[in-house]
């Protein structure tokens, strides 16, 4: 063979590796736009991914995941969410969060978004429909503002002689007003004196507690909110403190010593979420996937907290928790 011909077809053979490696697909990425800290977030992200690898994807293998994390300030969601789209993530999720459904909605007509929220989602604006969600948009929708009336009726079955009850909301939600509007409600069937209270950071706990005292209130529900999620633990401590009952909405509550939470599990739609993350990445539409709604609630009784509380709880409903901590 001639020189000429040898470096020609070593020239050749040289350059494979680079024309394969250029046809390889880039790794899709997944923008993950979250209200809460990474603190605490562990076993939600654990259930996100547990939704993406039955889907086939891998964290590092075959997808990557770029993070932003609003800490609770939700002022700063839409700022994370039009960096995502800068960057042409392949698909934003918005687990557990309503002002990060929304915006991600805002920041984007095309981009996939896969959303998770405690209501509904149709009232608030994100889709038209349950069914036919339509456009980029689709997620899971849990029961969260629909037993809130529910949440206020078992603190008064818990603490019967308690005239006074107050409700704690973030004032910073797009679901605050609705809380507060449910709960005067049913407040009013019950013949009860509801006061609403707001908490938007840490700081204003020690207030809010405070005033419970100077209201002579006998017990406390706690609005839903991604916030007061991160702050179960200050939550329930405080209310061991000021010897006040208090319901919430998780399990996550009651096991941090609350006294008692109704309301739907967190790991199941964050690994919901990651499901349909990943059927987007496998090609389907948001407009095709109708948006899956959760429906199961939990009630958790804490015996501990109870006791230290002074109460009794009523025997008919300690037979209808789903799991007393002892």
């Amino acid at each position: 063979m001639r020189r000429r011909e040898f470096i020609a077809v070593l020239g050749g053979t040289a350059a494979w590796p680079i024309v394969a490696g250029a046809q390889q697909p880039a790794m899709p990425v997944i923008g993950f736009l979250s209200s809460r800290s990474p603190d605490g977030s562990t076993q939600y992200l654990a259930a996100f991914r547990q939704g993406l690898n039955q889907i086939g994807y891998v964290e590092g293998q075959n997808a990557a995941i770029e993070y932003r994390w609003a800490e609770g300030h939700y002022d700063r969601l839409p700022t994370f969410a039009a960096d995502l789209v800068r960057r042409q993530v392949t698909v934003i999720v918005a687990p557990e969060s309503t002002p990060g459904a929304l915006a991600a909605k805002a920041a984007t007509p095309t981009i996939p978004i896969v959303f998770h929220v405690g209501g509904d989602p149709v009232a608030l604006g994100i889709v038209p429909s349950i069914s036919r969600p339509g456009g980029n948009i689709t997620g899971v929708a849990t029961l969260s503002v629909e037993v809130g009336q529910k949440r206020l009726e078992l603190l008064h079955e818990l603490v019967p002689t308690a005239s006074i009850i107050a409700l704690l909301v973030n004032p910073a939600s797009p679901l605050a007003e609705t809380l507060a509007t449910e709960a005067h409600a049913a407040a009013h069937t019950l013949g009860l004196n509801l006061h609403v209270l707001h908490a938007s950071a840490e700081r204003d706990f020690d207030t809010v507690f405070a005033t419970l005292g100077q209201l002579r209130a006998g017990g406390l529900v706690i609005g839903s909110d991604v916030f007061f999620n991160t702050q179960s633990r200050q939550l329930a401590a405080l209310a061991v403190r000021f010897a006040m009952p208090t319901i919430y909405q998780y399990r996550e509550f009651t096991a941090a010593g609350g006294l008692i939470s109704y309301g739907s599990s967190l790991t199941d739609p964050y690994r919901l979420v990651g499901l349909y993350a990943g059927r987007i990445l496998k090609g389907e539409k948001p407009a095709d996937l109708p948006v899956q709604q959760s429906t199961k609630v939990e009630m958790i009784i804490n015996l501990k907290a109870a006791r230290a509380l002074g109460l009794t709880v009523p025997l008919p409903l300690l037979a209808r928790a789903d799991e007393v901590i002892e």
